[in-house]
């Protein structure tokens, strides 16, 4: 009957230890996320609405970056032209980097897993320069940004399904 009663207590103090789940079905880290509760941190919404803790990220960092906009955008498969979606972000982008004409960046292109080392290293290339030539007609100096592709070589999720695969077509902006 004792090992009984140990057994359910430890379930129960078990249970109680797990976190839950980011909303956006990230990985968790310092950010905060939709309706997350930070302890001793205020909390405002930015002008989409979303929750971010005042004082966490020093403005022009990529902390900053990923707490306020995203550092990400997403591509169809096959395809490196930006969604309208994409281009919504890119211009964001484009508008933060303004309000802070010191930093450089780099954009990192990414491919799924499907095809060739060699051809998503390529697919990659090209939708970090799409990246780059929409930030460059935007206003942002090329002189401020650079490109590297990682092919499929640094997925962001590991899984060989859709929602995988659609997570890793991805371009990444990183201040540098």
């Amino acid at each position: 009957m004792r090992l009984r009663s140990l057994w359910l207590v430890g379930g129960i103090l078990l249970l109680s230890a797990c976190g839950s789940v980011p909303e956006e079905g990230g990985a968790a880290s310092s950010a905060t996320y939709p309706g997350s509760q930070t302890s001793g941190i205020e909390q405002q919404q930015n002008d989409r609405g979303v929750s971010t803790a005042v004082g966490v990220a020093q403005p022009g960092t990529q902390e900053d970056l990923v707490a306020n906009i995203g550092d990400r955008v997403y591509f169809g498969f096959d395809r490196h032209d930006l969604s309208p979606e994409a281009r919504q972000k890119v211009e964001e982008w484009a508008q933060w980097l303004q309000q802070y004409p010191s930093l450089s960046v780099t954009i990192e292109g990414h491919a799924d897993e499907r095809g060739t080392r060699e051809y998503n290293l390529a697919l990659g290339e090209r939708r970090a320069i799409s990246v780059r030539d929409y930030l460059s007609a935007l206003g942002v100096p090329p002189s401020r940004m650079r490109t590297i592709s990682y092919g499929k070589e640094r997925p962001a999720v590991l899984g060989s399904n859709e929602d995988a695969w659609a997570q890793n077509r991805r371009a990444v902006l990183v201040v540098d």
